[in-house]
């Protein structure tokens, strides 16, 4: 018993619900196979119906000794709207998944499931960071530079001055941590990049972040996340959602126009042939599978929200991002630095000395 213990005590624990998504269970169930290969210290708490999951956990032995099963018979569907999900799916496997990061029997929880749903139950399971008024969803879109941090991706619809700033700082922290900036640089999205453009929000958000002291470098469109024109990209969950499943949808028809231009003759079948092994490396950085996983931040636990529609691949990789946070203690991380942010706002002090002076010692991101 002592040397079980003392071997879980150095894995890495993921809960997963394995009946969120278009492709549960299997992509579910194949996607703990595929992280597991990648990351061999990774055991899952897989909660679930198994009349409907089978005998997949048969078809991938790698999982073998290193998951634990565990029989919820009920789960939430993709339309179920989320105060009725909260209300009858207490015993359902995507909040069974979020009690076990609650209860500390797993480090961080992945599910594809219903976003309002996900979100609305790790809300009430496990609260808010210190400070924090409104949890958002946080992801890295890609572009040409590496990535952009963006949010809210798409769970406040609506919002105020106040929310959209601690999304900045959120967004912030996140970037320090996950893209290792130092002082990274924040934009607001806005219909342009001019001071009288944009709603009052848009507006009064602004003034708040030009004297935060932060590194906001003022108002950014939708076309500068894609060249990397800033580190992090702050917007309402209506429009980030929108440019989210735009960009989504962008990079599908250029990868299906870029098949049908290579059928088109002879001479572009060999081209296509000959262009193949690098364009499928070149399309990885924009393929929604590839880029999948989005943490709802502010939530005090880790909670990875994977595409409702991700394969096995996709889920894998949203597994992936949860093991990342996990092992880089991001909400230890971002408690840490809100203290320090509002020691000083409170102080009337300029925030950004403060955080030069701070980061190396915190973060371990330079001196």
């Amino acid at each position: 018993m002592n040397l079980f213990n003392n071997i879980m005590s150095q894995r890495i624990v993921i809960s997963l619900d394995a009946m969120g998504g278009a492709n549960a269970p299997r992509a579910v169930i194949e996607g703990a196979s595929i992280a597991l290969n990648k990351n061999p210290n990774l055991y899952f708490k897989i909660f679930g119906n198994q009349q409907l999951i089978g005998n997949l956990f048969e078809q991938f032995p790698i999982l073998k000794e290193n998951y634990e099963f565990i029989e919820t018979g009920t789960y939430i569907s993709d339309d179920e709207q989320p105060i009725k999900a909260l209300k009858n799916g207490v015993n359902s496997s995507m909040r069974k998944a979020i009690d076990a990061v609650k209860e500390n029997a797993a480090v961080a929880c992945v599910s594809s499931g219903n976003t309002g749903a996900l979100m609305v139950m790790a809300k009430l399971v496990l609260g808010e960071l210190p400070g924090i008024k409104r949890p958002a969803i946080v992801g890295v879109v890609p572009n040409l530079n590496g990535g952009t941090v963006m949010l809210d991706l798409g769970a406040n619809a609506e919002c105020d001055e106040t929310n959209l700033f601690q999304f900045a700082l959120m967004g912030d922290c996140f970037a320090k941590i996950i893209l290792d900036k130092k002082s990274p640089t924040i934009g607001l999205l806005n219909v342009g990049v001019e001071q009288i453009k944009g709603r009052e929000i848009e507006k009064k958000t602004y003034n708040l972040l030009k004297k935060s002291g932060l590194n906001f470098i003022g108002y950014v469109e939708g076309h500068d996340l894609t060249k990397g024109v800033v580190d992090v990209v702050v917007t309402d969950g209506f429009s980030g959602n929108i440019v989210l499943k735009t960009a989504e949808g962008t990079a599908r028809l250029l990868m299906q126009i870029m098949k049908q231009g290579f059928q088109n003759n002879l001479s572009s079948k060999i081209g296509g042939l000959l262009a193949k092994k690098s364009l499928k490396e070149s399309f990885k950085s924009v393929d929604p599978n590839v880029n999948n996983g989005a943490m709802f931040i502010g939530v005090n636990g880790i909670v990875v929200k994977s595409h409702g529609g991700a394969e096995a691949i996709g889920f894998a990789n949203a597994i992936n991002v949860a093991y990342d946070l996990a092992q880089r203690n991001i909400n230890q991380e971002i408690i840490k630095e809100f203290d320090i942010l509002q020691g000083e706002m409170s102080l009337g002090q300029n925030i950004v000395e403060k955080i030069k002076k701070t980061s190396a010692r915190i973060l371990g991101i330079g001196s």
